[in-house]
């Protein structure tokens, strides 16, 4: 606990000082949770501190646990296992710190002043392509990305949600000459398809008739790289891409309807997601940006040009390699309007910080364009971080989306809630089961299921996405803790209806003289939201929150079950268990909006 630990910070030293008849930086203080099966509330590593008292550790934490004891104005008690001192607070001190709790929260409610420079930070994510749907590792990007930006802004950072839409370049030429083949003329409105599935319908066709034809021409003898670059179908394609950047009317057309098909379909999905975008890049508006810089580059001698008019940068030197930037027709690769991108969003927003968040299967993409502009003379370039995150894996495999296997985003959606309508039945939880307020339960269940059981792992781990798993009432799960959620916001309607009881909500804490174990227990969780809100920052990590929210959830039950809340006769401990069920039930629900998880009334 934060304030806990500034307090101990400024007492220790002139203790140790008293003590030992030295000084002690403060930078030599470790401080950690108590393990359970000791007393205390915040554990004092002594072993670092042993040499400058020219005692033992236990001899170090005996005389510095008593002289805290006899200051009398934070320590209560203590205990020394060891290395370790282990610090009980006094129960008056952590209510007056419950109560300052109270009013933090109602300030992170009101906004935050802005930090560092005043710069806005810009979170990128989504990214998607326009030739395919969202899928399933585009759901994982789209919730860290979101809750990322969330949690900075909770923290007090100015942050700016920013996507880029990869709308041009080989892949969309594929689904558009596929669609001009075969598709008969076929629309979102005639077929009765989402425009994002009609687009991905015709990417997958293009593999498909692609496939064959690079399959015929090795029975003629072609080696496969040789039938891939030879075969009709891709060459018909780098001519579309061609005449695109020549501006060729008909294929630019074409290009237009069918990006806005998909654009269509991505603001459902989008919003389904529950996820927002304040600003959104479109590789069309930014590669010629990239590729001006790029010849400038060149002028400068920082690139060089090969006999066949592609232009590179050799990072061999560092440790990379030789990278592509412009094609030998001409074209640009991804590099080259990430480059534009990062450069018109500076110019834009002059950021204290930009974050890509983006697969770790791009990690060396991103070595290569931070060096590369640093290269070229940006000295912002250090301001670029990587936030990579590994992939997710489903019981049957992976996903391929040329091949159409992939797991669509719409549809996992939509089988999620379909999934917690099934369950919410089947466990008696509600009555109505096709009201409104039915409806709406089942979206919140499913959607919560689905967020948490992604965001719960840390970024950088690889996981398992198991949708079962997800939606277990009494795991660690989003509908566990919704539930727990519920159960508090169903305590507390009770407790309104009773008049000794009704002022709870402005009820002091720090004026109750009597708090047990379990109170305590749970007070101390609740405490640590703070600290969890800004490791999560720090780490750029919702899962660290995500975890500390099932754990103040578990804690929650645990007092629940251990004591009657509203029905005690001693209206001063009902109105202090109802205060600190107020102040659990807004820290969960404080919790899981960072996360873009929605906590239902009722349950």
């Amino acid at each position: 606990m934060i304030m806990i630990e500034k307090q101990l910070l400024k007492l220790i030293p002139e203790i140790f000082k008293a003590l030992f008849n030295t000084g002690i930086d403060q930078s030599k203080l470790t401080f950690q949770a108590t393990r359970k099966e000791f007393r205390g509330d915040i554990t004092l590593v002594t072993f670092n501190l042993a040499k400058t008292a020219a005692v033992s550790p236990e001899a170090a934490g005996q005389k510095i646990g008593q002289a805290l004891v006899e200051d009398g104005t934070l320590v209560s008690g203590f205990n020394v296992m060891k290395g370790f001192l282990n610090i009980e607070i006094h129960n008056t001190l952590m209510l007056k710190y419950l109560d300052e709790f109270t009013e933090t929260v109602a300030e992170h409610e009101s906004g935050r002043p802005g930090k560092a420079s005043g710069k806005p930070w810009l979170v990128e994510y989504s990214s998607p392509n326009t030739n395919k749907p969202l899928h399933l590792g585009h759901i994982r990007n789209n919730l860290l990305g979101f809750s990322v930006a969330e949690i900075l802004k909770h923290a007090g950072y100015p942050v700016v949600k920013v996507n880029i839409v990869n709308d041009r370049g080989i892949h969309i030429c594929k689904s558009m000459l596929a669609w001009q083949k075969f598709s008969n003329g076929e629309t979102p409105e005639t077929s009765g398809m989402k425009g994002d599935h009609l687009v991905g319908k015709y990417y997958v066709e293009f593999d498909k008739h692609f496939r064959t034809q690079v399959t015929a021409l090795v029975d003629q003898g072609y080696s496969r790289e040789e039938a891939e670059k030879k075969a009709p179908l891709i060459l018909e394609a780098q001519e579309m891409l061609r005449q695109w950047e020549a501006g060729d009317s008909e294929t630019v057309s074409l290009w237009k309807t069918m990006n806005n098909w998909v654009y269509d379909g991505f603001a459902v999905t989008y919003r389904n997601l529950g996820v927002d975008f304040d600003k959104i890049y479109y590789e069309s508006k930014t590669y010629l940006l990239g590729k001006k810089i790029v010849e400038e580059g060149l002028a400068k001698g920082v690139l060089y040009q090969k006999a066949d008019g592609s232009v590179w940068i050799d990072l061999r030197d560092e440790g990379l390699d030789e990278k592509l930037l412009l094609r030998s027709d001409g074209t640009s690769v991804y590099m080259t309007q990430d480059i534009g991108t990062a450069v018109m969003r500076f110019e834009e927003y002059g950021f204290d910080r930009l974050i890509y968040v983006v697969g770790n299967e791009q990690d060396y993409h991103f070595k290569v364009l931070f060096l590369v502009l640093k290269k070229l003379g940006y000295a912002w370039a250090d301001k670029l971080y990587h936030l990579s995150y590994n992939m997710v894996d489903l019981p049957s495999g992976k996903m391929k989306s040329r091949e159409g296997t992939v797991v669509d985003a719409d549809d996992l959606m939509q089988e999620m809630v379909a999934e917690a309508r099934k369950l919410t039945i089947e466990l008696g939880k509600i009555a109505d089961h096709q009201s409104e307020e039915a409806l709406e339960l089942y979206r919140t269940i499913g959607m919560g299921a689905l967020k948490y059981f992604l965001l719960k792992v840390d970024p950088g781990k690889r996981m398992l996405f198991n949708p079962d798993e997800s939606i277990d009432f009494n795991g660690h799960t989003g509908p566990f803790i919704q539930y727990t959620y519920a159960r508090i916001r169903s305590v507390l309607r009770k407790a309104s209806t009773i008049p000794a009881l009704s002022g709870f909500e402005s009820y002091q804490v720090s004026g109750f003289t009597e708090m047990n174990e379990k109170e305590k227990e749970l007070v101390k969780v609740i405490l640590k939201f703070p600290d969890a809100c800004e490791e999560a920052a720090r780490e750029l990590s919702p899962a660290v929150l995500a975890n500390y929210v099932y754990e103040l959830a578990k804690a929650y039950n645990h007092f629940y079950h251990d004591h009657p809340i509203a029905d005690s006769e001693q209206p001063e401990v009902s109105n202090f268990r109802l205060k600190l069920s107020l102040l659990c039930g807004n820290t969960i629900k404080s919790g899981m909006n960072l996360l873009g998880i929605t906590v239902p009334e009722r349950m």
